[in-house]
């Protein structure tokens, strides 16, 4: 067996354990299996470069990834007139990792470097990263082939037959991620590493839980469709008979996080709850909630998520305002004082007569809703590094007895001093570097000093992909399909408790549907969620008049009118987002990505997804 691997050289000294600037290294040397598995510093490297290789779709190097659905929206430069969704999009395909997790396994059997002890973690490292993998293809193209520990080679044209292999059925797909699961859950560690850069016990079965709540949700919605989307083979479509079966292994998984594991609600008393709804996602020290992440380390390893979106205002270098979540979104966040808690609710800009409702400050309408909203999303008036972030479009102003907006160039002053349009905008322009939306990210926005740098110091945020929060709502979404209200509640209102909402006194699918929306802003939650609810088609339905699939803004501005009662007072105007033209509109096509065509070629045992 003659086994490749690439990797860096600096890499051989470095132990996995130890700080995690191993995840970000260009690879510059090739070593044979046996040189690898001879050497422990090596294997421990190999693994090491496995970690940077699974960060797949949306990501802090990616900021337009997160305009494609209703969080954000593209503030860079002129209009994005897209509508209809690629058929690759957030597609996964990545054989060549799985055949090197396969080689992996296969040399660290056979090595004598390592007591079988020691093995065993690593073993469930690789095999988590696998099954990781397997779930990234499956949510997005349905079955795939399942090449199980085998490793494959080529010797000529005689062996093309034997490595071709069908597509398994989506369920049997699901099935494996969770048996994998299971068995890395059992040889890894059950305590906490350095920023959770590296999977442990408590990661493994949080995918378990998470594909097992996929898999349940698949059998369940996909089958009340008017037309369930499904192949004659099984390769896409889970039977309903499954779904039982599949929230019932959620819900176990989560439950066993819940009640066993080091990990809880982070929930600080010493700060507010928007700001410890912040640090709970984005900072790494003494963190309670992140199961697992993908690590960054200065200076090696950086992103650039806050040298592309930070606020104008705090720019640390020419870059700011790429991206910016879009009213769409802020509007899920319900008000703290409402009667229907659990669901969006839209602002209120105008009075039944037509005319402006006043507030008093341009934080006024946010304060008041769900602290998260904070803690995910600077708004006009919301802080950034314990600043206030000032949002203006304009002025309103009394000229002849009626109210009339009066807008300037960005950071321009009225005659006497007041601002008219600040420098953060919003401003209605096709220039890069201005904010269309009125609203930044906060969320995975780096308040270090020269964390927007271009080059030099810049980010080194962290990805979370598991948190604590997840396992309550998984088990609250298990519990709810199960038909056990009393624990669905039980497991969702600690969530809310710690965001600093209303508990729920009764529950329905739509406060779940809502829940996940706004706990998970903008960490790649959504896109998933409602294309495993089978709700994409109709959130994103391509009209214009749609609140969910139409892009919207709400812009602030001041009233200038000495003498009025309302002087010093500001508004809000709501319209639709210029720089988005065209409505959202996800078709039946793209729940499912396609099968690429050269895969095809080289395998024609594969099956087309529907719609192909």
């Amino acid at each position: 067996m003659k086994i490749k691997y690439i990797i860096a050289s600096a890499l051989g000294a470095l132990a996995l354990s130890a700080c995690n600037d191993f995840l970000d290294h260009n690879p510059d040397n090739i070593y044979t299996d046996d040189v690898v598995f001879g050497d422990q510093s090596l294997i421990k490297s190999v693994l090491s470069n496995m970690y940077s290789r699974v960060n797949y779709g949306q990501n802090l190097n990616w900021s337009y990834g997160f305009t494609y659905i209703d969080e954000a929206a593209k503030m860079d430069g002129g209009p994005d007139y897209m509508q209809t969704y690629g058929d690759d999009l957030f597609r996964v395909y990545d054989y060549n990792f799985v055949r090197n997790c396969n080689q992996f396994l296969a040399g660290l059997r056979d090595t004598k470097v390592l007591t079988e002890s020691e093995k065993a973690p690593l073993e469930g490292e690789v095999r988590f990263l696998r099954a990781w993998c397997y779930f990234n293809m499956v949510r997005s193209l349905g079955g795939v082939p399942l090449m199980g520990d085998s490793v494959y080679s080529y010797n000529g044209p005689g062996d093309i037959n034997s490595l071709r292999k069908p597509r398994a059925t989506e369920a049997a797909c699901y099935d494996y991620i969770i048996s994998e699961c299971k068995a890395a859950a059992g040889k890894l560690s059950a305590q906490t590493n350095t920023h959770s850069a590296r999977a442990n016990r408590w990661a493994a079965e949080m995918l378990e839980a998470r594909a097992a709540v996929y898999a349940g949700s698949l059998a369940n919605y996909n089958n009340k469709m008017t037309s369930p989307i499904r192949t004659a083979g099984g390769e896409v479509g889970i039977p309903a008979d499954k779904a039982a079966g599949y929230y019932q292994t959620a819900l176990a998984a989560a439950k066993d996080v819940i009640e066993n594991s080091p990990y809880k609600l982070q929930d600080d008393p010493s700060a507010t709850k928007g700001v410890n709804f912040y640090n709970a996602v984005c900072i790494k020290d003494n963190n309670t909630e992140v199961i697992w992440a993908r690590d960054y380390k200065k200076p090696t390893s950086t992103v650039s998520f806050s040298n592309q979106n930070v606020p104008s205002q705090f720019k640390d270098d020419i870059d700011n305002s790429y991206a910016g979540p879009t009213l769409n979104m802020v509007e899920q966040f319900e008000p703290l004082n409402t009667t229907t808690p659990g669901l969006r609710a839209a602002f209120k800009t105008k009075n039944a007569d037509g005319s402006y409702v006043f507030y008093n400050s341009s934080s006024a309408p946010f304060d008041a809703r769900d602290p998260r909203l904070y803690g995910s999303i600077i708004y006009p008036g919301g802080k950034f590094r314990n600043t206030p972030c000032v949002l203006q479009a304009g002025q309103l102003v009394l000229n002849g007895g009626k109210w009339e907006i009066k807008t300037g160039a960005l950071n321009s002053t009225d005659a006497d001093g007041n601002t008219i349009t600040s420098m953060n905008g919003p401003l209605e322009s096709n220039q890069q570097f201005i904010n269309k939306t009125g609203f930044y990210f906060r969320k995975f926005l780096d308040e270090a000093s020269g964390s927007s740098m271009r080059n030099g110091a810049r980010s080194d945020m962290w990805w979370p992909y598991f948190r604590i929060s997840e396992a309550y709502l998984i088990a609250c979404e298990a519990s709810y399909e199960l038909g056990n209200k009393p624990d669905a509640l039980k497991y969702i209102n600690p969530v809310r408790e710690r965001a600093g909402v209303q508990d729920l006194k009764d529950i329905t699918f739509d406060n779940i549907v809502h829940e996940n929306a706004v706990e998970f802003a903008f960490e790649f939650h959504r896109w998933w969620d409602l294309k495993r609810w089978r709700l994409a088609d109709k959130v994103f339905d391509g009209t214009n008049t749609s609140v969910t699939a139409r892009h919207r803004r709400l812009w602030p501005y001041l009233v200038v009118a000495p003498g009025n009662e309302h002087n010093g007072q500001w508004v809000f105007i709501e319209d639709e987002y210029f720089m988005s033209p065209n409505s959202r509109f996800f078709q039946m096509r793209n729940y499912y990505n396609f099968i690429d065509q050269s895969w095809v070629d080289k395998n024609p045992l594969l099956v087309k997804n529907p719609y192909q």
